[in-house]
């Protein structure tokens, strides 16, 4: 019985930024966010950005979207719903938004997809660049050990489990 609990639980945590408990149901503007002026992007980015960094420190929680606790998906959601820019509540299906970019073209604002369970081959975590310089990207992610930080791609765990950059804005 505890193994099984062991097992239900690890499930759990695996693939927590994959699903969310409760969905909104919104009106998709990606396409009417799509700017052709580089600086109203970079300002609408910048702010999408700083927004997420105000939840640096809060603790991770499944399905969660506050302050009290925020899943990794929960945490790129409410930033961008923060904007008026509408993105689905669950980073795979985040992942089949705006334009698959090369690492190399990452900026800030963008998002990048990862697989953390190998055992199946699904994007179930999503980070936000906050910053991308001389190759280095660093993210901003709700991790369930540590809760919101920011990581970089350098970090052996996140090159290893990375998948894509999407450029949403």
């Amino acid at each position: 019985m505890k193994k099984l609990l062991l097992l239900l639980f690890l499930s759990i945590v695996l693939v927590s930024c994959g699903s969310s408990r409760n969905t909104t149901k919104q009106k998709n503007i990606i396409g009417a966010t799509t700017h052709t002026n580089k600086t109203v992007t970079s300002k609408t980015a910048d702010k999408i950005v700083s927004y997420a960094k105000t939840f640096e420190g809060t603790r991770y929680k499944f399905g969660g979207t506050t302050k009290r606790g925020m899943d990794c998906s929960g945490l790129v959601y409410t930033s961008f719903k923060n904007e008026n820019i509408a993105l689905p509540r669950v980073s795979r299906d985040m992942a089949r938004q705006g334009k698959r970019i090369s690492l190399r073209d990452a900026e800030e604002g963008d998002l990048v997809f990862f697989q953390t369970n190998k055992s199946r081959r699904v994007i179930n975590h999503v980070g936000l660049v906050v910053e991308s310089r001389r190759g280095i990207v660093r993210f901003i992610h709700s991790t369930t050990s540590r809760g919101v930080i920011v990581s970089s791609l350098d970090e052996n765990y996140w090159n290893n489990a990375f998948v894509e950059v999407r450029r949403v804005i």
